[in-house]
């Protein structure tokens, strides 16, 4: 009755896996209730999984990543590493999904796609193409990176970690590399020539030319009192050199219509519409000011060290349906204002006066824990690269070198990799380069509740025997075809299982199953269990993959988009697993 029950729960988990109606943790934790209630494992077994050290390597990792965050580090590797020459396609997309591969192999990969999707959009525009032609290629090549090493995706590091609770060797950091260089090579080299004809271009039209256009954007600028300004007429002054656009004027809280007889003078508020580098370039021009920048600093906030980007207002945002006067922004965000897009619309009223809509871009300006506390709380997406503070980053610089000389020092077998990677967490709250409640914020706790819970489950699966079960279906199958035939089938379930669950949660159901036919047709099993993990991660038929789903909406794709190019990626990818883990791992 044991196998039965457990095999009914795989069901269950599968189907709230895949409709996420319920949270993938609560899900994994009522499923070792169950488990225990029917006694089929003990409290011990079920939480046995919790104190694995995978948890705290992975906890420490999510940790790391926030404080290059938080410091720069990777907005300034994305920008840097983004900004490839030319103006072929192929070519800016082959040198940018190399970059980011190699980032992708020691970072998490959905934190590799978020890092680059803001300068990867600006570079698309900056050189005429539509940033669809770049972003799919993005996501893609972030998820092949990560399997050119152990911790280039969460899933390695939790199939490890079972992988040793079955009594095998832990996965090296650089076990998979020769297969995972392998992948991605190919991987490039499909998505540049097959792929390249298949990523949609959405949205040419809004595209910018090669002089370097970028969208304008509405901002009130003010006149300071000696400015040269002073006396010129409307259209024919200044503002023209500078490429901004006169809209309207207010002068002691009336608003005046622009004509080409009215005169400047000291104090009128200027609404202007201009480029976002040039607008910048108005803090550092004598005689004019950002309204909203003035007033902030009048007020006694610091701005000397402060952030520029550009954000957009998510739906969730409490700023919908306000003004920035009835929300009182400034006050109660501490963040000035400089500019406002919506759209190709051109506003006539004056920001402040202006009903925010969801999607709505603003550029702001203001401390860096300022947008990380409202980007936390969903009330905007920051869409640009923030301008640090020089102490921060060198801290952010130091600790990448010590994250360097962490994986270097796990590689080598000098120190245990969960260790290694803890110091350097805990270096990185010693220098103060993240705050202990970002850091908690940043780790997935979803993530780590799934790997003790689906380790357990593991252990449920091989006490009932219904892994001997499932095994003995799927070894029945195909076991007349032999070892290859049944590790193919188990890499197929697999990638199947990853488009309605997460890539770790596919990998650690089917990875006991797989394992346990290794063991009946006396096959290696750490063959099958490389296997499993691989293809788990190479599944990118839909855009549900965490990574595709942040490129999804800024793309503009459409569900059949990635079902086009990722399924020829998908199942080239996977023909290279079946063909090089029999060579490296022999069956």
């Amino acid at each position: 009755m044991d196998p039965f029950i457990v095999i009914g729960l795989l069901v269950i988990a599968v189907v709230l896996f895949a409709t996420e109606k319920i949270s993938v943790d609560l899900v994994t934790l009522g499923i070792l209730c169950i488990l225990v209630l029917f006694g089929i494992i003990d409290a011990k077994e079920a939480f046995a999984g919790f104190g694995n050290e995978v948890i705290v390597m992975l906890g420490a990792i999510f940790v790391i990543g926030a404080a290059l965050r938080e410091t720069g580090v990777l907005d300034t590797l994305g920008s840097l590493l983004a900004r490839t020459t030319g103006g072929n396609a192929r070519r800016i997309a082959s040198g940018m999904m190399t970059s980011v591969g190699a980032i992708s192999a020691f970072m998490n990969n959905t934190t590799v796609t978020a890092m680059f999707i803001g300068p990867v959009i600006g570079m698309a525009r900056r050189i005429g193409i539509s940033p669809s032609r770049l972003l799919m290629p993005l996501a893609f090549s972030s998820i092949l990176g990560g399997t050119c090493t152990l911790i280039g995706t969460s899933t390695n590091v939790a199939v490890s970690g079972a992988m040793k609770q079955m009594g095998m060797a832990e996965v090296s950091m650089f076990e998979i590399t020769p297969v995972g260089i392998i992948l991605f090579g190919v991987g490039v080299l499909y998505l540049i020539t097959i792929g390249m004809k298949w990523v949609p271009e959405r949205d040419k039209a809004e595209s910018l030319g090669p002089e370097g256009a970028i969208r304008e954007y509405l901002a009130e600028v003010v006149i300071l009192p000696g400015s040269p300004l002073i006396g010129q007429e409307a259209y024919s002054s200044d503002f023209s050199v500078l490429e901004f656009q006169v809209v309207k004027i207010r002068r002691h809280d009336i608003e005046l219509n622009v004509s080409s007889h009215l005169i400047f003078e000291e104090g009128d508020i200027v609404l202007v519409a201009g480029k976002v580098q040039n607008l910048i370039k108005v803090k550092k021009i004598e005689g004019i000011d950002i309204h909203e920048d003035l007033q902030l600093r009048r007020s006694g906030v610091d701005v000397s060290d402060a952030s520029v980007a550009e954000v957009v207002l998510t739906p969730r945002s409490s700023l919908v349906g306000q003004t920035l006067r009835s929300s009182n922004f400034r006050r109660r965000s501490g963040l000035s204002v400089l500019a406002l897009l919506r759209g190709d619309r051109t506003l006539n009223d004056h920001m402040a006066d202006v009903t925010l809509q969801a999607g709505d871009l603003l550029l702001l300006q203001g401390s860096y824990d300022r947008f990380q506390s409202f980007e936390q709380q969903a009330e905007m997406v920051i869409i640009t690269e923030h301008t640090y503070s020089s102490s921060a980053r060198k801290r952010g610089i130091a600790l990448l070198i010590a994250f360097a000389i962490a994986v270097t020092a796990s590689s080598f077998g000098l120190l245990p990799a969960s260790i290694a990677f803890l110091i350097t967490a805990l270096i990185a709250l010693a220098t103060r380069c993240v705050t202990l409640d970002t850091a908690y914020e940043n780790i997935d706790w979803r993530l780590l509740i799934l790997i003790g819970g689906m380790t357990a489950f593991g252990t449920a699966m091989a006490r009932s025997g219904a892994d001997e079960m499932l095994a003995g279906a799927v070894t029945y199958l195909l076991q007349p075809y032999g070892a290859l035939a049944v590790l193919a089938g188990f890499s197929i379930l697999t990638v199947l299982l990853t488009q309605p669950m997460s890539n770790a949660a596919a990998a650690l159901v089917v990875l006991p199953i797989a394992v346990q036919a290794a063991h009946q047709l006396g096959a290696n099993p750490r063959a099958f269990s490389i296997a499993v993990m691989l293809s788990a991660s190479i599944s990118v038929l839909t855009p549900f993959e965490p990574s595709c789903i942040l490129v999804y909406g800024p793309g503009k794709y459409r569900f059949s988009d990635f079902i086009k190019v990722g399924s020829g990626l998908t199942v080239i990818t996977l023909a290279i697993i079946l063909l090089l883990v029999p060579i490296f791992w022999p069956l």
